[in-house]
């Protein structure tokens, strides 16, 4: 099963769109969030260490897609790739598609 990553720059967007992911999908999916900055990840922002660490919690098999929300999302998700090793890159895929659509649809 491939793994999803919801990185947002507002943590209670990631959190609101992985539950009806897994409303829709069932609990077994493996997503996880990596959304906001700052104390309790209350700022707007995103933190590539959290995208590392989101990718490497649902990694399998089939690897791992990645859905951004906006703008910096983007540089901090191919930050947090270029910590992979070569085998576990080639699993991940980064998805700048709308980002409540692109989860529901993924």
């Amino acid at each position: 099963m491939v793994g999803l990553v919801l990185v947002s720059h507002s943590r209670a967007l990631a959190m609101a769109v992985r539950e009806l992911v897994l409303s829709m999908s069932g609990t077994t999916l493996p997503v996880a969030i990596a959304a906001g900055t700052g104390p309790d990840r209350a700022e707007l922002g995103t933190d590539a260490t959290e995208i590392l660490e989101g990718i490497n919690a649902v990694m399998g098999e089939e690897g791992v897609l990645v859905l951004l929300d906006i703008g910096s999302a983007i540089l901090s998700a191919e930050t947090a790739v270029e910590f992979l090793d070569e085998a576990e890159r080639m699993k991940v895929r980064l998805c700048g598609a709308p980002f409540v659509e692109g989860a529901v649809a993924a």
